[in-house]
């Protein structure tokens, strides 16, 4: 009989990162997770934590993946320096400039990432009255489902492959949010705002989607221009990019 041939897609969140083992794991971080998400207790399994951890598509070969370090790890910036989130704000209209009056490295686990991410951008956004009362605090001049939604998005899609952050880009007249990484199997600016996905980091996307306000059914995009339909997007080829620009000021 003819040898049946097997193909395996290779992702970025599943490659093994060598030095990278269960003792880097946040123990009481991960205990609450598994608690959470199948309801029992870690420490009433049978199998040892290291096969839990394989069988999760977070360990293989005896070393944690990206994703099981994004997501688990006590400090995933000192194992994957490069995938956090360097963000900015610049009182200018491009990055030609040393006039930036906030600048930071948002590091940590992929949910502190992305809830930090989000508070950063909503700090440095004007509050609007809008119908509110005199005395109300405003609300961001770009919602903050909106916000979160494509930030997300920007954790959940990029190509781990690249070694290169999420930047975060905050301008007097725009906020752009940069992920490594084009659209994935040719899919289009106009098939996403369509509700099309695809998944590109599936051991990422199983697990986060418990963790962050993110499904992955391709609802992420319609749901944040829903919100606030003054959102660009630019799939750059040349320089391997994805980029979402939402526009400030629209909202008076």
């Amino acid at each position: 009989m003819e040898a049946i041939k097997q193909y395996y897609i290779i992702s970025g969140d599943d490659i093994p990162i060598s030095g990278a083992t269960v003792d880097d794991i946040d123990l009481e971080y991960f205990k609450m997770y598994y608690q959470k998400r199948y309801g029992r207790l870690l420490d009433d399994e049978i199998q040892p934590i290291s096969k839990i951890l394989e069988n999760m598509k977070l360990i293989k070969d005896g070393y944690m993946t990206v994703g099981g370090i994004l997501l688990f790890a006590k400090a995933p910036q000192y194992l994957l320096p490069a995938f956090i989130v360097k963000a900015g704000y610049f009182d200018s209209l491009d990055l030609n400039t040393d006039c930036y009056s906030d600048s930071r490295n948002i590091e940590g686990k992929l949910g502190d990432v992305y809830y930090n991410t989000v508070s950063f951008i909503v700090s440095n956004l004007r509050h609007v009255q809008g119908n509110q009362c005199f005395n109300s605090i405003g609300i961001p001049e770009i919602p903050h489902e909106s916000i979160g939604e494509i930030v997300a998005n920007a954790l959940m899609h990029r190509d781990y492959f690249v070694s290169a952050s999420v930047r975060v880009f905050i301008f007097r007249d725009r906020v752009e949010i940069i992920s490594p990484g084009c659209l994935p199997n040719n899919l289009t600016v106009e098939n996403i705002k369509a509700g099309s996905s695809n998944i590109r980091n599936p051991a990422l996307t199983s697990h986060a989607s418990h963790i962050l306000p993110y499904r992955g059914i391709g609802s992420g995009i319609i749901n944040a221009l829903a919100k606030f339909p003054h959102i660009d997007f630019v799939n750059d080829k040349e320089n391997y990019i994805f980029k979402a620009i939402l526009k400030r000021g629209v909202i008076k």
